[in-house]
C-alpha cells in the first residue's frame, strides 16, 4: 500500500468513525438516514455535475446497474447500522460491523477477483481481527435473545459492508465510475428508496431534523466524505489492502464511545486498539 493511499484511508477513518458516533448519538432510525441523505445529495450535487462535466465518463447500462446495486447495498446497511444502535453500544456494534467486513471482503477478493495480498498483510488483517475480539470480548458468549440483538445486526452490517465493498471495487477500478460520482448516486438510489417511508411518517423526520439537526448536517457531509476517500484509494490499491486498513476507524469510534457514551473497558480496548495499529502498519509495509 502506498503512502498516498494510507493518508486517504486514515482521513477516511476519522472522519467515519466521527459519523457513527453522530449516528449513535442522534438514534433516529430511517427518518434520520431519509435526512441526512437527501441533504448529503444535495451539498455534494455541483461536485457530481461538475465531475461528469469535467471528466466525462462513460455512463453506460453497466454504470448505471452497478450504481443502483451500489445504492441498495448501502441503504441495507445504514438501515441494519441503525437498529443495531437501538440496541447495542457504539463500542459493541460499531467493532463488530467493521471487522466482519473486511475478513469477508479479503476473503472474496482473493477468491472471486483472484487478488494475492502479501504474507505480511494477510498477518496485518489477522491482528486487527485479533484487535477486535479485544476490544469486544467474545460477544458470542452473551445470554439471552436480547443480548444476541446488537450480534445479530453487527454481523449482517458486517456482510452488507463486504458485499459493498467488493462491487464498489469492481464499479470505481473496472468500469471506471469516477468514485464521488459512484457514492453520489448510490446516496440518490437511498433517498429515493426511502421517500416513501418518509413522507407517511413524516412528524418522525420533523422530529429528528428539530432536534438532531447538528448531527443530521454533520453526517450528510461526513459520510459520503469518508467513503469517497476510501473508493479513491481502491482505484489504484487491492481491496484485500484497503478493507482491512480502514478498520483503523474501530480504534477512534471506541475511543468516542468510551470518552463521550461512558461506555467504559478503556484500558483492555486501549490492548485491542495497539494490535490494531500494529496490524495497519503490518498491511502498509505489506
Amino acid at each position: 500500500m502506498t503512502g498516498f493511499a494510507l493518508l486517504l484511508v486514515l482521513a477516511a477513518a476519522v472522519a467515519h468513525a466521527t459519523w457513527n458516533y453522530w449516528s449513535k448519538k442522534a438514534n433516529g432510525g430511517t427518518p434520520f438516514i431519509w435526512l441526512f441523505a437527501s441533504i448529503s445529495a444535495v451539498i455534494y450535487l455541483p461536485l457530481a455535475i461538475g465531475i461528469i462535466l469535467i471528466q466525462k465518463p462513460v455512463i453506460g447500462w453497466p454504470q448505471l446497474a452497478f450504481m443502483l446495486g451500489s445504492g441498495v447495498l448501502h441503504s441495507l446497511y445504514f438501515i441494519l447500522l441503525n437498529k443495531g444502535y437501538k440496541v447495542g453500544d457504539l463500542s459493541v456494534i460499531y467493532p463488530l460491523a467493521r471487522g466482519t467486513g473486511p475478513l469477508i471482503s479479503v476473503i472474496i477478493a482473493i477468491l472471486v477477483l483472484g487478488e494475492q495480498p502479501s504474507a505480511l498483510a494477510l498477518a496485518g488483517a489477522i491482528l486487527i481481527g485479533l484487535g477486535i475480539v479485544v476490544i469486544t470480548g467474545n460477544p458470542f458468549k452473551m445470554k439471552g435473545h436480547d443480548s444476541r440483538k446488537p450480534v445479530v445486526f453487527a454481523v449482517l452490517c458486517g456482510t452488507m459492508i463486504a458485499g459493498y465493498t467488493v462491487w464498489d471495487k469492481a464499479a470505481v477500478s473496472t468500469l471506471l465510475i469516477p468514485p464521488l460520482l459512484l457514492d453520489w448516486a448510490a446516496n440518490l438510489c437511498r433517498v429515493l428508496l426511502l421517500t416513501p417511508y418518509a413522507f407517511k411518517n413524516w412528524d418522525k423526520v420533523r422530529a429528528q431534523w428539530t432536534h438532531h439537526k447538528p448531527e443530521v448536517i454533520g453526517v450528510a457531509i461526513l459520510c459520503p466524505l469518508a467513503y469517497i476517500l476510501v473508493l479513491t484509494a481502491m482505484v489504484f490499491t487491492p481491496v484485500s489492502y484497503i478493507a482491512p486498513a480502514r478498520e483503523i476507524s474501530i480504534l477512534i469510534g471506541v475511543m468516542m464511545g468510551a470518552h463521550f457514551l461512558s461506555e467504559g473497558n478503556i484500558a483492555v480496548r486501549l490492548i485491542g486498539a495497539g494490535a490494531m495499529a500494529l496490524g495497519l502498519v503490518a498491511i502498509a509495509l505489506g
